[in-house]
Order: structure tokens, then C-alpha cells, then sequence
């Protein structure tokens, strides 16, 4: 398949092993990554770097295969989820940080064509999770009040 704003057909990416077998080295209980999620999110990590954590930290390969369900369910089993999901805040940071870029060289044109296609992104992405139900109906997109949002 091809890449959103470009046409190249990149292939490059890595595989999870076919085989959903636990190593013997796991020494965790389902209930104890549950608990080792939480305590994760209630740090302050977003459900990616809590999959980080649990990876290289403490060993845990693949939580949806040792509790059949994955960490944002369990995030929000235990109503840890945050209110803005995880892709559509990483894209708002990105904008915020290339509006401030744009406020001191504003001639790069590569910024702002990079701009241009985040908030697009960011606004595909903000319609589709208000139709799913994962952001409110009433939810508004205003690239204006985004740093205010981001931090």
C-alpha cells in the first residue's frame, strides 16, 4: 500500500514471530501485568511506553497474548485512558512544535508544507474517532488553542 503524502510503497518493517508461545522466562501472572499497567499509567505513560516498559523492563513480550486483550482495554477496563487518544495528541504536538518553528523561520517551506499535512492528518484522524465514539461528539478541532492543549 502506498504512503499517505507521498507515492512511494516503503516495505520496510518489522514482524512479530507467528509462534504466540510464551518464553520460559516469563515469570509474571496475568493479574500482576494488569496491576504493573496501571501503576504505569497512573505515572504518567501513555499506552505505548507502558508496551515499552513492560518489553524491556520486565521482560513481557506481548501482553495480548498472555491476557487476550490489549493495554489501552485494559487502560480502559480500569478508567486510565486519557480523553484524547494517544495518535491524535502525538499529532497535535507535532503541529504545536512546527507552529513554533514557522514563528521563527518563516520561510521554510518544507515546514509548512509539513504543517499543511499534519492538520490534515489531525483533522481525518479527530473525525474519525468522533464518529467511533472515542472523543465527543462536541469535540473541536481549532489549530489556534493546540499549545494550549499540549501542555
Amino acid at each position: 500500500m502506498a504512503r499517505m503524502h507521498s507515492r512511494d510503497k516503503g516495505k520496510s518493517k518489522s514482524y512479530k514471530p507467528i509462534d504466540k508461545k510464551i518464553g520460559p522466562w516469563m515469570k509474571y501472572k496475568p493479574k500482576e501485568i494488569e496491576m504493573l499497567i496501571s501503576k504505569l499509567a497512573k505515572a504518567g505513560n501513555t499506552s505505548s511506553e507502558i508496551g515499552l516498559h513492560l518489553r524491556d523492563q520486565y521482560g513481557i513480550p506481548d501482553v495480548k497474548a498472555i491476557l487476550n486483550k490489549g493495554i489501552t482495554q485494559v487502560l480502559k477496563e480500569k478508567d486510565l485512558l486519557p480523553e484524547i487518544p494517544e495518535d491524535v495528541m502525538e499529532l497535535l504536538k507535532k503541529e504545536a512544535f512546527l507552529n513554533k518553528h514557522l514563528e521563527k523561520n518563516h520561510k521554510d517551506e518544507g515546514a509548512k508544507r509539513g504543517l499543511i499535512l499534519t492538520q490534515s492528518k489531525t483533522k481525518r484522524l479527530v473525525k474519525y474517532y468522533r464518529r467511533t465514539g472515542k472523543l465527543p461528539v462536541d469535540w473541536k478541532y481549532d489549530p489556534k488553542k493546540i499549545a494550549l492543549l499540549v501542555e
